[in-house]
């Protein structure tokens, strides 16, 4: 059962891999120049060490409980884990004791939090902050800062000890094209970055739309069935 897995989760992976790469190609872009970040939520650890063999680098998870045991299992694998999930502030100081970059960060109550869970790690945190691509006067969807919000959040981390400001996250609103709230991503990223030249990181694009995101300039897209198959049922 075991080989079956692995090579069906194999060719999956190879699958998303030139996708991605020809969606890099068709944007002008290199390849090399997207993380494939492989979203574990509800999968059990031994398919993290199967990414692993398989020679995924960057894993995702979205619930702390789960997030922290499966870290703690596979302790001994060379992964960067991400976590990707709402960040409660009473939660967050504890996900530092394992999670590389936490994607999430959308309200400034995060930041102090994060940062002194850092310095009691001893790390450096990178750290994403999330934005909503809401269309302007719709109801709040998604979790995210407004784009107005993100200057003073980004400042905030910017002056946080332990914490490294990379870039932005996001996730394209329900109901709507991808392409329509990925091409505001794209101009609320254009003015970030004159701010914060070197936070250049833009997580966007999940298994069924992370080719709109890598035409408008994603770094890193966060892929889960589309590698590891159905989701099992939440234990």
């Amino acid at each position: 059962m075991t080989g079956t897995r692995e090579s069906e989760v194999g060719a999956r992976l190879a699958d998303v891999r030139r996708r991605i790469g020809e969606a890099a190609d068709a944007a002008g872009r290199a390849g090399g120049d997207v993380t494939l970040v492989v979203v574990t939520k509800f999968f059990p650890a031994d398919d993290v060490r199967l990414l692993a063999r398989l020679g995924v680098t960057d894993v995702g998870e979205n619930r702390h409980q789960e997030a922290a045991a499966k870290a703690a299992d596979c302790a001994d694998l060379d992964v960067r884990w991400h976590f990707i999930g709402g960040l409660q502030s009473n939660k967050a100081a504890a996900v530092t004791a394992y999670a590389d970059v936490v994607e999430s960060v959308d309200r400034g109550k995060l930041v102090g939090p994060l940062s002194r869970g850092a310095l009691e790690h001893g790390r450096t945190l990178d750290v994403l902050l999330q934005v909503s691509l809401d269309p302007p006067g719709t109801p709040a969807g998604r979790s995210g800062a407004a784009p107005a919000e993100l200057p003073a959040l980004a400042d905030r981390v910017a002056g946080a000890e332990g914490l490294r400001l990379r870039g932005l996250m996001a996730v394209a609103p329900l109901g709507e094209e991808p392409e329509a709230a990925f091409a505001r991503l794209a101009t609320v990223r254009d003015t970030f970055l004159r701010e914060h030249p070197d936070a250049g990181w833009l997580s966007a694009g999940m298994s069924g739309d992370f080719e709109a995101a890598i035409a408008v300039g994603a770094t890193h897209v966060r892929v889960g069935s589309a590698v590891l198959g159905s989701r099992p049922p939440m234990k």
